[in-house]
């Protein structure tokens, strides 16, 4: 007796690990379908299916599911509204977006709610910097003789005319 069980055990372990098994695939009159080791109910159709379950390390790559082509929606359905759910702060409230920034950038303009590294990107480095009651200024001057003042407040934002 324990030299069958000692056999049956080796055998056992002998044998290489299952990577497919059957399962029972059982579809409902509504067309519901579950998959189950332990048989279908009264009312469903009952189909034997292989499934085939390879274990992590076989070297191959297993695809989950075959990619379909990307459904398009109809013409009549309005389009979905992109929400931003966080956004990168620059410190000045993003009073300036990404876009109205470049172009100010590009046509050396400078806007209420830039940073300093925004306006040194517009203008260049200042020719002379100042600092009173909390607020900076940048003091810009031409070849020509023209003269450019930029005051930032306390948190290094370019503040809107007429505010002090």
């Amino acid at each position: 007796m324990l030299r069958l069980l000692c056999a049956g055990l080796c055998a056992l372990l002998l044998q290489p690990s299952a990577q497919a098994s059957t399962v029972f695939r059982c579809e409902d009159d509504k067309g519901h379908i579950t998959y189950t080791l332990h048989g279908c109910p009264e009312l469903s159709s009952q189909h034997l299916q292989n499934a085939h379950n390879p274990t992590p390390g076989t070297g191959k790559a297993v695809p989950m599911a075959k990619s379909t082509k990307a459904r398009s929606k109809p013409k009549g359905e309005p389009k979905e509204k992109l929400v931003v759910v966080g956004s990168k702060q620059d410190g000045c409230g993003n009073r300036v977006t990404g876009s109205d920034r470049r172009t100010a950038i590009i046509r050396q303009q400078v806007r209420s709610g830039m940073t300093q590294s925004d306006v040194e990107s517009a203008l260049g480095k200042p020719d002379k910097i100042t600092n009173h009651d909390s607020q900076t200024r940048y003091h810009y001057a031409d070849s020509q003789g023209n003269r450019r003042q930029v005051t930032f407040d306390e948190s290094g934002c370019v503040k809107e005319k007429g505010k002090r």
